[in-house]
């Protein structure tokens, strides 16, 4: 990254949103390519990669020498899942081969070591399978079912995959609402696993369960015999990844102290959690996806686990003897470990795009294997995140956090006597939080001009239970107030425009943009992409995952059906004088279109300034380039209207 060559005086002052930037949609929506669920086998480094410019498409990538970088799969394959509608953990590894769901077939599909062509493994109408693991002892898949067949919720259970378990695969475990994380032990003959059932969601109360392995006379998986609940059984506790090490030992992320942390699972005399040591900081993130990875136990004993303490990420190796030493990068999900005693990651920092490496716990990145962007910018055009505290609840403590990020241009700077305007980031979820790594939906507004304001609001995680409780019964309260709370701290600093104020948010983070619109005449204007409108219509119709989600974030349904009526967007839509933008899937599942439509409408009715514009082939978070780019010049035009200002000519139309 070269340095910025301008001296500050020299700068153009240009109004603020019409800066010309470096950042440019075709980069955000077609050049950049996103990475996930790094995985390893030897030496030999996989990941998951989504194109825009291929609409959308996931394909499975592998790092080895002496091939270096290369698409494993068929050119037709789409990697992924649409268990629980979010998916994860599409694919598995081995040194015998890879096994893999198409995204649009729901086939699951392995890929023998040496083939050229994979072959079917499991696959039928109406049936989804997701979170694949290899059984140790045979080429058998375990994986976590949801079978769409029959009228009503889909059923979910706990199957093996292979040429012993036919097309829909042989049923191990049901009868709980959702599994998750089917896990054998090294020796192959025991099975934990993660259950949880109505209305929690994992990251309420879950149950850590195991069973002992049956096989058949060939070594297949047939059945589970003495399964019992090792931790969660009295509820209210949050168990998550569970892991074997190499030795056999049992560990587990459970929230049981305040905070997600890793512990020990003892068998004797009665199964028992012993806290493993570690750093301070929450361990743990909210499973809306399979295959996540907040920590992986070593080989030699140790652990390598990514904690998050005031907002911040740190990851850790942690020795077999118990000592701790920080890891020497940034990585976004937690490292995994080859064969030489290297990890692999997705390094994500604050002032460059994300990169899938290869390192060292000591040394950081040693070697860059695939850049997700070629991006020509100088340090002056990438604005790096301030942490920010402020009051909530009209009290000193607990404070409220939030990520400032400052407008930063290598060629242009804030006129004199001007202030520039902000956009408030609303995360969704709501269990999700800001983070701190490269963003292009941060980086593409500060570029032009723009400050803006990622808010951690109560119900985000990496605070601890206390700070997610704080949303139980209160969403579209605790939320609006947290980032109202955060926008009057940033005006009182002096360092933005109090009249040029946007909130911007997706899926539940919409339905805070609607409500702090309605709430706080602070907001000049506000874009909802993909947002809940009507929480009685989202109870109703909504998937089988989050059918109950509601019930803990604002009351039993129907009962509390008052509460559900006057927290909708669509109930207070009278007392938004705002400008609004709706951007909408017209395939999402999550958040049906009627939702945006039903919205818009009384918008208009009211008399408030609607703009709804719905994206064809588009679900629940955009994928296609057309789309993400078409969405990007459409918010920037917005508030260009709203705040008076030209952007600049696109260099890339």
């Amino acid at each position: 990254m070269e340095q910025n060559t301008v001296p500050a005086p020299l700068l153009q002052p240009l109004r603020c949103g019409s800066w010309p930037s470096p950042v440019t949609a075709t980069l955000v929506a077609g050049k950049s390519l996103s990475f996930s669920e790094v995985r390893a086998t030897g030496q030999s480094v996989f990941w998951l990669e989504r194109r825009p410019a291929e609409g959308g498409r996931t394909v499975l990538m592998r790092w080895a020498e002496p091939d270096g970088v290369v698409e494993v799969l068929p050119t037709d394959a789409d990697v992924g899942t649409r268990v629980h509608e979010y998916g994860g953990g599409a694919y598995a590894v081995a040194p015998h081969g890879i096994v893999y769901t198409h995204r649009r077939t729901a086939q699951v599909w392995f890929l023998a070591q040496g083939a050229v062509q994979p072959t079917l493994l499991a696959g039928a109408q109406d049936v989804r399978f997701a979170d694949l693991r290899f059984d140790p002892l045979s080429r058998a898949v375990m994986a976590v079912r949801e079978d769409h067949r029959r009228a009503g919720e889909p059923q979910a259970a706990l199957v093996t995959l292979g040429a012993h378990a036919g097309a829909e695969g042989l049923v191990l475990q049901t009868g709980a609402d959702f599994y998750m994380s089917p896990t054998c032990s090294p020796d192959g003959t025991t099975l934990v696993w993660i259950e949880w059932d109505h209305p929690n969601m994992p990251w309420d109360s879950t149950r850590l369960c195991m069973g002992r392995i049956v096989r058949s006379a060939d070594g297949s998986l047939c059945a589970l015999e003495d399964v019992r609940v090792l931790a969660g059984a009295a509820g209210g506790e949050s168990l998550v990844e569970p892991r074997w090490t190499a030795d056999g030992r049992l560990l587990v992320i459970s929230d049981r102290c305040e905070r997600w942390r890793i512990w020990e699972v003892l068998c004797q005399p009665e199964p028992h959690l012993v806290a493993y040591s570690m750093p301070e900081g929450e361990i743990g993130q909210p499973a809306w996806v399979f295959g996540q990875s907040s920590y992986q136990p070593l080989a030699n004993g140790g652990c390598v686990a990514l904690s998050v303490q005031n907002g911040v990420s740190q990851c850790f190796e942690r020795m077999a003897n118990a000592q701790v030493r920080p890891f020497a990068a940034s990585p976004e999900q937690c490292p995994v470990a080859l064969a030489d005693g290297q990890f692999a990651w997705v390094q994500a920092p604050a002032d460059a795009l994300p990169a899938v490496v290869v390192g060292t716990a000591q040394q950081g990145v040693a070697r860059v294997l695939r850049r997700s962007a070629v991006m020509d910018l100088q340090a002056a055009d990438i604005s790096g995140p301030e942490s920010v505290r402020f009051a909530v609840d009209g009290a000193d403590a607990p404070l409220g956090h939030a990520f400032f990020y400052p407008p930063a241009n290598s060629r242009a700077r804030v006129p004199q006597g001007e202030k520039p305007p902000m956009i408030v980031l609303v995360h969704g979820g709501p269990t999700a939080r800001a983070q701190e790594g490269f963003s292009f939906k941060v980086q593409w507004w500060t570029s032009r001009g723009f400050a803006v304001l990622d808010v951690n609001y109560g119900g985000s995680t990496g605070f601890g239970r206390a700070w997610r409780n704080r949303l139980q019964g209160q969403w579209g309260v605790v939320d609006v107030a947290d980032c109202i709370a955060a926008c009057r701290h940033m005006v009182a600093t002096g360092r933005v425009d109090p009249k040029r104020i946007a909130i911007r948010g997706s899926s539940a983070g919409g339905m805070t943009v609607l409500l702090a619109l309605a709430t706080s005449d602070l907001f000049a204007a506000g874009v909802s992409l993909y947002g809940v409108t009507d929480l009685r219509a989202l109870a109703q119709e909504t998937h089988k995952f989050e059918a109950r989600y509601l019930d803990g974030l604002v009351g039993p349904w129907p009962e509390a059906e008052d509460v559900y009526v006057a927290r909708s967007p669509l109930s207070v839509a009278n007392r938004i004088r705002a400008p609004v933008l709706l951007l909408q899937g017209e395939e999402d599942e999550v958040v049906p279109p009627s939702q945006a439509h039903a919205m818009a409408a009384a918008l208009r009715a009211a008399g408030a300034a609607c703009t709804l514009h719905e994206f064809p082939g588009e679900g629940h978070g955009f994928r296609k380039e057309a789309t993400l780019r078409q969405a990007l010049q459409m918010e920037l035009a917005f508030y260009g209207r709203v705040f008076g200002f030209d952007p600049a000519p696109a260099d890339d139309a």
